[in-house]
């Protein structure tokens, strides 16, 4: 078979070009860092790359999640706390206001830091985030969720609670409504509220109460009766509908006892007093608040204003350890919360370095090979080279 001059030509220059370009895309290589080019080079591994930097894009969406979630909960952490502190200081006031040292004068004196500890715990149910928005009003976080209507505090949000996604199966709430925090609390004991008829005459005072047994719940009276001075004191306990429970005679110190109730009761009732027993009911904790500061200012130095004022305090005193209580509970759920926002995170930290880690076998160059490579494609480029300088000069006519 014949070849021709320019058969001879093309072939060496094809060659040449050949080795140029396998050059250059291994000089891009380099320069990039990344093997695959283009698409075409590996169309499996193509895909690959794109569905690890999918995963990764929403890895780092997580991630911000997270980060936002630790705000959000930190902010409505230390909000607890500082609630939890306003409560404990209102509880420490109603303490000294029971003690029988104190005055009608003294008692006022504490309604007005009390009043003033209400305006405080008003302003942290309607705390603001960096963003503007209102932490403890649900999903309606442009509305200031707590504020006063004909002297009563209202609820202006919803019971709506924001979550955010931690994963592709973990999502954490990131705020509380205010209505749960601050609105939806257990007043009394827990289980049932003792509450003296405001209309009492006598010095009796409520003390400790407790749950024996299985309390039914219903709305029981107790009443005294004393029909002659020279009589002892009894009591009678009657449910809703008139039906006699418990009676006995009165003794001051004692306790009145019925299926699921114990009562103890100091000092001396009139004839005509009642307590009232109900079962325990939602009760927010600016109307307990209001209800403490109320009693304090109206307190009097007689011994049934004193009666009066101790019963209001006692009964604060379970209110208030039920709100504490409850607002313990809420950082603790938030605590746990905390927690699992953190151990999400370090899944997810881990999750990406293991995506990283397979993307870097997939698309990341080995330099050490691929400088070999570049170092076998320029000799076999100056081969080619020095192959058709030699060729080219083969012709008759360069011996003519």
């Amino acid at each position: 078979m014949r070849l021709s001059s320019v058969q001879i030509f093309q072939q060496g220059l094809s060659a040449m070009l050949d080795q140029q370009s396998k050059l250059a895309k291994t000089e891009q290589q380099l320069a990039s860092g990344q093997k695959l080019l283009v698409p075409s080079d590996d169309p499996v591994a193509a895909v690959q790359i794109l569905s690890i930097n999918e995963d990764l894009s929403q890895v780092d969406q997580y991630q911000r999640n997270g980060n936002l979630a630790e705000g959000q909960l930190a902010l409505e952490e230390t909000v607890l706390t500082d609630v939890g502190n306003v409560l404990q200081r209102v509880r420490e006031l109603v303490v000294q206001a029971n003690n029988a040292s104190q005055s009608a004068e003294t008692r006022r004196s504490a309604a007005v830091e009390v009043e003033g500890l209400l305006s405080q715990l008003q302003s942290l149910a309607n705390t603001r985030d960096a963003e503007g928005e209102y932490i403890f009003a649900g999903f309606q976080a442009g509305t200031e969720p707590f504020g006063q209507q004909a002297g009563q505090f209202i609820y202006s949000g919803d019971d709506g609670q924001r979550f955010l996604q931690l994963g592709k199966s973990s999502q954490v709430a990131v705020r509380d409504s205010g209505f749960d925090v601050f609105m939806a609390l257990r007043n009394g004991n827990g289980t049932f509220d003792v509450s003296p008829a405001a209309s009492n005459t006598g010095t009796a005072v409520v003390g400790s109460s407790s749950v024996s047994g299985s309390f039914i719940p219903d709305t029981y009276t107790v009443s005294f009766i004393q029909a002659l001075p020279t009589d002892p004191v009894t009591y009678e306990v009657r449910d809703s509908s008139s039906t006699l429970v418990a009676n006995g005679n009165y003794v001051g110190g004692s306790e009145i006892s019925f299926p699921g109730v114990s009562i103890r009761i100091d000092g001396e009732p009139k004839d005509g007093d009642s307590i009232g027993i109900t079962p325990s009911a939602k009760e927010g904790m600016f109307a307990m608040l209001q209800a403490i500061a109320g009693s304090l200012a109206g307190a009097d130095d007689t011994p049934a204003g004193v009666a009066a004022v101790n019963n209001a305090m006692g009964r604060a005193l379970n209110n208030l350890d039920q709100a504490i209580g409850h607002v313990l509970n809420k950082r603790a759920d938030v605590g746990t919360r905390m927690h699992h926002v953190e151990g999400q995170l370090a899944l997810n930290e881990s999750f990406n370095l293991q995506l990283q880690q397979t993307l870097s076998g997939i698309q990341d160059l080995d330099y050490a090979e691929a400088i070999s490579e570049l170092n076998l494609q320029l000799t076999a480029l100056q081969a080619a080279q020095q192959v058709y300088v030699k060729v080219q000069g083969l012709s008759l006519f360069n011996y003519l």
